[in-house]
């Protein structure tokens, strides 16, 4: 292990000898991007891992379904069949040299799990099994759905997640499990390591690194009903921003159609994948009025706005704001082989035995296509665009390749993490190959961090962290979800504005280090608050509709104005935006039906 080294760090302001540490590598995150990252670099060099959380316990863990791959182990199957789904998925938003990468390498990743011992289904021959998604087709969308998502039962991302931790291990990456990342040291364009919380014990730490890598996840908590974990307030996304960098396509968040009734919790699409149905209060398969081609399995912005159509329009279970997902014709022994997960947490959360009975659901604030601008080799773009932050890298869903445009594709996420985990891990390799000194290290790299910490202890206002953040998840679930207007969304930003108003005259009645939850749920509230203001601006300024963001005052898709990036930074109190061309090389825009 890298520690410390009075001989060639200089004295960091505030933080003591023993709570500076240096590695070649720090990695924010330990979900499959971090860790596939990790397992990349550790090869050749000392590599750390910061998580807020044990890293098993990282998001990643929750995908159920699948990832991607046109393997054809069941059926043809062709990378540029997997190409135009994922394009037209995105509504024509996400970048085609991008994508094109994506598919290409998608079978190598997933054989490299299955390599590395990755649990997976098999076939009666022993290959690894393969289910249909929504949005996954045959022959460029000519033929019905594909199977093309591969899967361990319905707990695939768990497999993997556990999986990478092991080799992790065995490669001998550093875990500092439990610490909480509060700003990014950048000076000059160079990235020189991140400044921490040590949420077990208390205090600052700074890590000094020749490269730093975010794997850190959406922003699901910014919404009342999600299938997120409480870890996933998007606090890599805020750190960017107070370095004064920008974000990219942050008003294209995806509502995933089933998740469990006001619990959120996700009822993977391999429900519907392995012939689910959905059922409104007249016991109707509704998607045949939305999508009669590929009815459930179209893709999930369609369907989330179909079941939304439905319950606005009086035809939910009793007039309730939600439908059925009905799984009993698959039989009990096909859902307890194939679906054990999705019944266990039925019976526990709703107790309902889906064997016997309908599981209720409603549309969960699911995945942010947005996040962090970066090339193809996961390095993040300083102006959005093309100049990279020196030894800077992030990847997965904080990122933005583009790979989802405006609409991502079930099992497209647990790929993307893998695939440009796995580019940033070469990508830092190659760096690090050419550069053999730690950038310089400012002696203040942590006082704002202090600063902050101090400010919330200290605070002695009347707010309560916890109202502030129900009102803020509840005002974005119902004014900048599934059905946005322009009325609605203003009002949601004068709405953030009181909210970062009151932010500044909140109370912390725990005033300790040691598991300090007031504190971190304070600083989480804070990062929340400022990539709200972006999510919402950016879906206030972009008039159309296209993928998840469905504005009805703006209907249609308009591509002659808005074929383009939202590029967005926080500065002077104030949004800055701008906007980057779409990447299209194989396949042009057209209508998107299903």
């Amino acid at each position: 292990m890298a520690q410390f080294d009075p001989e060639t760090i200089h004295d960091i302001e505030g933080v003591p000898v023993h709570s500076v540490h240096r590695h070649d590598v720090i990695i924010v995150g330990a979900g499959l991007a971090g860790m596939r990252a990790a397992v990349e670099a550790s090869r050749e060099y000392d590599v750390a891992v910061l998580s807020k959380v044990f890293p098993t316990r990282s998001h990643s863990g929750a995908a159920q379904g699948g990832i991607a791959g046109a393997l054809a182990n069941e059926e043809e199957d062709h990378w540029e069949w997997h190409m135009f789904d994922t394009i037209k998925g995105s509504d024509y938003l996400g970048d085609q040299d991008a994508i094109e990468i994506l598919v290409k390498e998608a079978p190598v990743v997933v054989r490299e799990f299955e390599h590395y011992g990755a649990a997976f289904s098999r076939t009666p021959d022993g290959r690894i099994a393969q289910r249909k998604f929504g949005g996954h087709t045959k022959d460029f969308g000519r033929g019905g759905p594909i199977l093309r998502a591969n899967y361990a039962a319905d707990r695939t991302g768990h497999v993997l997640l556990h999986t990478l931790y092991e080799v992790c291990v065995k490669t001998g990456v550093r875990f500092y499990s439990e610490y909480y990342a509060l700003s990014l040291i950048v000076k000059d364009n160079v990235c020189r390591g991140v400044v921490a919380w040590d949420i077990l014990n208390g205090g600052i730490h700074v890590f000094h690194a020749k490269t730093v890598m975010f794997g850190t996840g959406g922003y699901g908590k910014l919404f009342k009903i999600t299938s997120n974990a409480l870890a996933n307030t998007g606090d890599g996304l805020s750190l960017v921003l107070r370095a004064g960098l920008p974000l990219e396509d942050m008003e294209f968040v995806q509502f995933h159609p089933t998740g469990l009734y006001l619990q959120g919790i996700l009822v993977s699409e391999a429900a519907r994948g392995e012939g689910g149905y959905l059922v409104n209060d007249k016991g109707e398969r509704f998607m045949e009025r939305y999508a009669p081609d590929k009815m459930e399995l179209a893709p999930r912005d369609l369907v989330s706005r179909s079941i939304q159509t439905e319950i606005n329009e009086g035809r939910g279970i009793g007039g309730k704001d939600y439908v059925h997902i009905d799984l009993r014709h698959l039989g009990t022994e096909n859902i307890m082989k194939k679906l054990p997960q999705i019944h266990e947490l039925a019976w526990k959360f709703l107790h309902v035995d889906c064997t016997k009975d309908p599981i209720p659901i409603q549309p969960t604030a699911h995945y942010s296509m947005g996040g962090i601008p970066t090339n193809k080799d996961a390095e993040v773009l300083a102006d959005g665009k093309e100049k990279v932050v020196t030894g800077f890298y992030a990847a997965g869903e904080c990122a933005c390749v583009s790979i989802h445009g405006a609409n991502r594709l079930g099992t497209n996420s647990l790929l993307e993490a893998s695939l440009f985990g796995r580019r940033a891990g070469k990508a830092i390799v190659r760096f690090l190959r050419e550069t053999r000194e730690f950038p310089a290290l400012p002696s203040d790299a942590a006082k704002k961090a202090i600063e902050e910490v101090e400010s919330l202890l200290s605070s002695g206002g009347s707010e309560k962290v916890g109202a502030l953040r129900e009102e803020l998840q509840e005002q974005m679930m119902r004014d900048c979800g599934i059905f946005r207007t322009g009325e609605k969304l203003t009002a949601m930003l004068d709405e953030i504005h009181k909210l970062e108003e009151r932010y500044r005259n909140i109370q912390i009645d725990d005033k300790s280090g040691t598991f300090n939850y007031d504190l971190l749920e304070a600083i989480e509230l804070g990062h929340m608050l400022d990539f709200a203001e972006i999510v919402v601006s950016g879906a206030i300024a972009r008039k159309e509709s296209r993928g998840a963001h469905s504005r009805t005052d703006f209907p249609k898709r308009d591509d002659e104005k808005w074929l383009k990036h939202t590029l967005a930074w926080k500065k002077d109190g104030g949004i800055t935006f701008d906007y980057k061309p779409v990447v299209i090389t194989r396949f042009q825009p057209k209508e998107r039906a299903y």
